[in-house]
């Protein structure tokens, strides 16, 4: 097998896999309303997702997927490179909020309540981002 073909296969299946991710991302997209609250909360959710990193009484799995996050967030590449509009940062924004959603669900309500920096009405509207009070 010549060595352009290996990598014409390689090339393949990293463009299946994107478009995989890709699919899914845009299959568990948040609506736009949600999208607008998160970017208002923005200064106290980075605050709260710190408090929760540090807190040791949670479970491990909270801040596994913390250090995840982050780990995504610093590497230079995403699965949507930012260069494409405005689907460039909506991948990132649909992860962030993917994780949210899961930090906070299993965290439980007593303790984001507690983390929580910010005002009733943010708490309020990270309640519905979340899917908190279900």
């Amino acid at each position: 097998m010549e060595w352009w073909q290996t990598l014409a296969g390689v090339a393949a299946a990293l463009l299946l896999a994107w478009l995989g991710l890709l699919v899914a991302l845009l299959a568990a997209k948040p609506d736009g309303a949600r999208l607008t609250e998160a970017l208002r909360l923005l200064p106290d959710l980075l605050r709260l997702l710190r408090r929760l990193a540090a807190d040791r009484d949670l479970p491990r799995g909270v801040r596994v997927r913390l250090g995840l996050l982050l780990a995504y967030l610093a590497l230079p590449f995403d699965l949507i490179p930012d260069f494409v509009p405005v689907l460039g940062y909506a991948d990132d924004v649909i992860i962030v909020v993917a994780v949210l959603r899961s930090v906070v669900r299993r965290a439980g309500p007593e303790a984001v309540r507690r983390h929580w920096p910010g005002t009733d009405d943010g708490f309020a509207a990270l309640s519905r981002l979340t899917g908190l009070g279900r």
